[in-house]
């Protein structure tokens, strides 16, 4: 069963939150999205609230409490969590309270317009937690958007435009698996919404942040020489282009302001796979 939560009413959910973590919610603070919640706690803290269908269940464990193993990367740090079933629906519910991080999302949702003119510290605290994080192994595959990343989802995406590349993935490394300016804040960085994450074609998280900037070409153009070894790399030139071509195949009216350098980004790559 599928459950939008911005159109679910979920005062139970939350009533049965607040009681098993011993705290309560400023609602002022709601952050309600398609399939999570968040709050700022009375105690300082934040809560997420997630469902998934029991379909999407996939014995990987949460992102949130799985992703505190990692050393050196900028993100809130995760204190507790609590899940539950709810077989009437047909959903598991979990909740994770972390660290609460009063930075804001750089774009909180949509295509970003404008540069964010970012400073050199958040850039430095940027690029070390992108080299710490692909610095991990695990045996966590990533979901983006609740799919795992897989040899056969990369193929299939770009042959759907693309037919004749050869797109055999030879390295593999951790990534946040979302990496777009809404999971990243400002003045100063920090990584969120680690419920994706796991491990992904070397240069996965560069690509999407990459390909995510095209309307502002200039920040697409510093992101890309941040992250130049990753995305220089045979795989990253794939992930690339699998991105270009997912922006490709938007339908006309969505993020049209990415088709051009898309497009054009797209040649060069297809020219640098053949040689």
């Amino acid at each position: 069963m599928s459950i939008d939560l911005r159109k679910t009413s979920t005062e139970a959910v939350a009533s049965r939150v607040k009681k098993t973590l011993a705290t309560d919610f400023d609602s002022a603070t709601e952050v309600r999205k398609r399939r999570s919640l968040g709050y700022a706690t009375t105690r300082g803290t934040w809560v997420r609230i997630e469902v998934r269908a029991l379909a999407r269940v996939d014995g990987q464990g949460w992102g949130l409490e799985t992703a505190a193993v990692l050393d050196g990367v900028a993100m809130p740090a995760w204190l507790q969590g609590v899940s539950w079933i709810d077989h009437d629906l047909g959903v598991m519910w979990r909740a994770d309270e972390t660290e609460r991080v009063m930075d804001t999302p750089i774009r909180a949702g949509g295509t970003l317009k404008q540069n964010p003119d970012l400073p050199e510290s958040w850039w430095a605290t940027f690029r070390s937690s992108m080299q710490a994080l692909a610095a991990h192994t695990m045996t966590r595959t990533a979901t983006p958007h609740l799919h795992p990343l897989t040899q056969e989802r990369v193929s299939a995406t770009i042959h759907k435009l693309f037919p004749a590349v050869d797109t055999s993935l030879t390295e593999w490394r951790a990534a946040h698996a979302d990496l777009a300016w809404a999971n990243l804040t400002a003045p100063n960085c920090y990584f969120l919404d680690w419920e994706d994450w796991g491990m992904a074609p070397r240069g996965w998280d560069a690509a999407n942040l990459w390909a995510s900037s095209f309307s502002v070409p200039e920040l697409a153009e510093r992101v890309f020489e941040e992250l130049r070894d990753e995305l220089d790399s045979r795989t990253g030139k794939l992930a690339q282009l699998y991105h270009c071509a997912e922006i490709l195949s938007y339908p006309p009216g969505y993020a049209d302001e990415l088709v051009p350098l898309a497009r054009e980004n797209a040649d060069r790559l297809l020219s640098d796979l053949r040689a």
